[in-house]
């Protein structure tokens, strides 16, 4: 059983991975057995799309949160945009979408999100969330780019105590279109993460929705992680809904947006090169949408911070006219 009085997961995400299976052929997905595990393919060798984007996103936030396709983009040539709900956000966004599971075997490494990690509790973060799950599926979404070893798979089956034919693992390569979504899909869980490393309180933040210009995919990795991150960083709009005193809402948004960050003013492929690679080394407070709205639901005030980088966002995309 799950924590009391709170969504089980597992529960709520199990069906959306069959569905997902079985409309592989109608979302160009391929599904295979590896170790045991199902694998969905969804951009390595099999194609994808948008549209299995989206409900891989669905899926990553544990059936908690909804994902549409929509014209908030980040400027007149990238007009439309991923918008993401969810009235958990809390547990939807840290204690599923985000990527908190290092995997690795060999040379292969991953980084593990989605419904899953409820259930193996490999990181702290589940003891400040107060949450555990139980189950005998588990889902887990990848971003990689190619298939894991089974000597991993076995692992993460026996780390979740289920049997590896109970496992799903999802894979999407950054530069695939289903890649894409699901990565822009997670404007809100970083404005959680954030706030989470603020140190407000979790329990205060009631709702939340994000919305993000939906960039072309990238042609390579490091193309296909700029834009990605940039289309949150520099096009990205977040609101939380929260309780408490207006002045620690007002001081919640004031700290929140990118814009608060000392690397924030380049794109994201651009400072991550700067640095050869090393994710450390980027200031952490980068990590955020680029326009916040946190309303104190106590009072009805609302605090916006930041502003929309419309020329960074065109500038990323490779906008026609622009280098």
């Amino acid at each position: 059983m799950s924590t009391p009085e709170r969504p089980s997961l597992l529960a709520l995400s199990a069906p959306l991975a069959d569905r997902m299976a079985a409309d592989a052929s109608v979302l160009r997905l391929a599904v295979e057995r590896i170790g045991g595990a199902r694998v969905i393919d969804a951009g390595i060798r099999a194609p994808g799309g948008l549209e299995a984007g989206r409900r891989i996103a669905e899926l990553c936030l544990g059936g908690l949160g909804h994902v549409a396709f929509g014209g908030a983009g980040g400027s007149p040539d990238w007009p439309f945009g991923v918008t993401v709900h969810s009235a958990a956000p809390v547990l939807a966004c840290l204690g599923s979408q985000y990527a908190g599971w290092s995997l690795s075997h060999g040379k292969f490494f991953a980084l593990g999100s989605g419904p899953g990690r409820a259930l193996a509790r490999k990181e702290d973060l589940f003891d400040e969330l107060g949450y555990r799950d139980a189950g005998t599926t588990a889902a887990f979404v990848l971003e990689v780019d190619k298939p894991p070893p089974e000597e991993l798979v076995a692992r993460v089956a026996t780390d979740c105590g289920i049997a590896p034919e109970g496992l799903t693992l999802v894979l999407t390569p950054t530069h695939s279109l289903a890649g894409t979504v699901q990565v822009v899909a997670r404007v809100l869980e970083v404005a959680l993460h954030k706030v989470h490393a603020l140190g407000f309180p979790l329990e205060r933040v009631v709702d939340g929705i994000g919305t993000a210009p939906l960039p072309p995919p990238g042609g390579g990795f490091l193309t296909a992680m700029g834009r990605t991150n940039d289309a949150i960083l520099y096009g990205g709009t977040v609101q939380l809904h929260v309780t408490g005193p207006d002045a620690e809402a007002e001081d919640l948004a004031q700290r929140l947006p990118s814009s608060a960050s000392r690397d924030h003013g380049r794109p994201f492929a651009e400072i991550f090169a700067a640095v050869k690679g090393d994710f450390y080394a980027i200031d952490p407070l980068l990590f955020s949408p680029a326009r916040v709205i946190v309303t104190a639901l106590d009072s009805g005030r609302s605090f916006h911070t930041g502003a929309i980088a419309r020329e960074l966002v065109e500038r990323s995309f490779g906008s026609a006219g622009l280098p």
